[in-house]
């Protein structure tokens, strides 16, 4: 008989997949312009890779399982891959601001406070409303995000939104074998 992974032992090729992806959509927009990172929509197409991707996995993993997985075996699947993909994301990120361009994070920094005063001015409210230490403690705010320190804590913090996104997910991709009812 064939043995069957565990969620543990099939997770680590599709984290480390999409991990490598998300370093490389990472770079892309570095290599591209550089302000995209600091756009909502950047993350929001990223977002929806990383949840297409690991459906697709999972749907892979449950057939290799036969076609059937509990809610368990999905959440462990799928929070798994999220935490080993963050990893490698974090590892990328952290190569990126602080090895190759140090000067990106007040780049970013600058350019999320223009994007804050954007919506803003959009919903009424005037950028003159806002004192100059009111927008320094913004874009400083913003510039620690990007600190080890911060890198590390958004990290913790994604793990929080992992487990959240991993029920979500756990409840997709789990399928029940009806026969086992009668």
């Amino acid at each position: 008989m064939e043995e069957k992974q565990t969620p543990f032992q099939a997770a680590v090729r599709p984290g480390l997949t999409i991990g490598l992806i998300s370093v490389a959509l990472t770079y892309v927009a570095y290599f591209v312009d550089s302000t995209m990172l600091a756009s909502g929509w950047f993350g929001l197409v990223a977002l929806v890779v990383f949840f297409v991707l690991i459906i697709y996995f999972g749907r892979q993993y449950r057939t290799e399982l036969g076609g059937f997985m509990t809610f368990g075996t999905a959440f462990n699947f799928s929070f798994i891959t999220m935490i080993i993909s963050g990893l490698l994301s974090l590892v990328g990120q952290i190569l990126l601001f602080h090895v190759i361009d140090p000067a990106l994070p007040g780049v970013l920094a600058d350019q999320s406070l223009q994007n804050t005063l954007e919506i803003m001015e959009r919903f009424g409210a005037s950028a003159d409303s806002m004192t100059p230490e009111q927008m320094d403690d913004i874009r400083n705010r913003t510039l620690d995000q990007f600190s080890l320190t911060g890198q590390f804590t958004s990290f913790g913090i994604g793990l929080i939104i992992y487990a959240i996104i991993a029920l979500i997910l756990g409840a997709i991709l789990k399928k029940r074998d009806k026969s086992l009812d009668y």
